[in-house]
């Protein structure tokens, strides 16, 4: 058995993980963080898009900023449309935000990059990876690594693992409690070095089905349909594709489309989902591993990235200044903010597709609901304010 301390064990090299160890990597506190899978498969995952300024700032703050401002797309607004009427949510005149269109691969890639260059210790290829005595003051990690046994000793232990991993688990069932929602649906998304149908994100619904005009650059594109569960991706070669999301989208928008062969397709469920509590002993939860949003209003990424500025602040704190009340406070802080995201992502959720089991009246509300958004300000601006992102307590 090979042994190893540190300060916080960070189990999970997503983004979450990646970001939680730079920022405590620059105010001097130590860390080592174990993943199942390999870099180059981390660095792969096709993912989110849209960053909130908070995410934005969270990133400057870790210094991996510099090729997302180079790169990155500031967008102004996004635009919905409901059976070719469409509405703009113009987020800049409503909130003074924007958000900024780069890729969550990119955002692996860059905290990668420099937790490289600063000789992170990464253990990849775990497997056996098992939290214990989380209400001790020592709380610990065991794994295997290449034919290994490895146990590491630490503080805290932070579960980035996303929402299979083994972290949520080691919460007692008497202690964790969940919450979910499973959508009847799922998303086909494709990507297509193409430049974007649109300048600016559209969300569509139409009596087909939903459909997300989105990107990754100004020649990278990324379109999505609503889609049954049990479709195969190879059911959906890209001339299908692009003639059920141009329909969906309206004639307007679609002569401006460019296709082109895909070089990923994928489809995604979707479901809500929340667990409480977000700590238990010395063990933290954040981003998957707690939560889950479906992908409509891209909070996903944004809400994960959140949870790690609200933890690394609390840890800061309790090792820097010895003050632990943010510690004490991490999951009753994070879980007020979380329920106020999901709320968001299910109702934009709700509006924007097709439900198998809606009636006639339900379909009238969703209706209603995009009219009022076209006609009140008020309205439009409280959704412009959950999409550019909530403030952190």
């Amino acid at each position: 058995m090979k042994t190893l301390k540190t300060q916080v064990c960070i189990i999970g090299s997503g983004p979450s993980g990646l970001l939680l160890s730079q920022l405590l990597a620059n105010a001097g506190i130590d860390t080592v963080v174990l993943d199942r899978k390999d870099r180059a498969y981390i660095e792969g995952r096709i993912r989110a898009g849209v960053l909130e300024q908070g995410t934005v700032k969270a990133l400057e703050e870790a210094g991996v900023a510099e090729r997302l401002h180079r790169e990155g797309l500031a967008h102004d607004g996004f635009e919905l449309a409901f059976d070719g009427d469409r509405h703009r949510i113009d987020i800049k005149a409503l909130t003074g935000k924007t958000v900024t269109v780069y890729g969550q691969t990119e955002v692996t890639k860059d905290l990668f990059e420099k937790r490289i260059a600063e000789a992170q210790r990464f253990f990849f290829n775990v497997s056996e990876v098992a939290p214990y005595d989380l209400k001790s003051d020592q709380p610990c990690v065991r794994f295997r690594h290449e034919n290994e046994d490895w146990t590491i000793s630490c503080d805290y232990i932070a579960g980035c693992d996303g929402f299979h991993g083994v972290s949520r688990n080691a919460i007692p069932s008497e202690v964790l409690r969940t919450f979910e929602r499973v959508y009847p649906f799922g998303w086909l998304g494709i990507l297509v070095d193409k430049p974007p149908v649109s300048p600016e994100l559209i969300y569509a619904n139409h009596e087909r089905g939903f459909a997300l005009a989105s990107m990754r650059s100004e020649t990278r594109s990324r379109y999505y349909v609503q889609c049954d569960l049990r479709d195969d991706p190879a059911d959906w070669p890209d001339e299908r594709f692009y003639e059920e999301f141009a329909r969906r989208l309206g004639p307007d928008v679609a002569r401006t489309l460019e296709t082109g062969p895909s070089f990923e397709k994928s489809i995604a469920p979707l479901r809500s989902f929340v667990a409480e509590p977000m700590r238990y002993g010395n063990l933290f939860l954040a981003g998957d591993a707690a939560h889950i949003v479906p992908p409509t209003g891209a909070k996903g990424l944004n809400l994960a990235l959140a949870d790690i500025r609200i933890l690394a602040r609390a840890l800061i704190a309790h090792y820097r200044d010895g003050i632990d009340a943010h510690i004490d406070a991490y999951s009753e802080t994070v879980l007020r903010r979380v329920w106020k995201v999901e709320r968001f992502s299910w109702q934009l959720s709700l509006l924007m597709h097709q439900f198998p089991e809606n009636s006639p009246f339900e379909k009238r509300m969703q209706r209603a609901e995009f009219d009022h958004l076209q006609s009140s300000e008020t309205a439009s601006r409280a959704v412009a304010e959950n999409y550019v992102g909530l403030p952190l307590e």
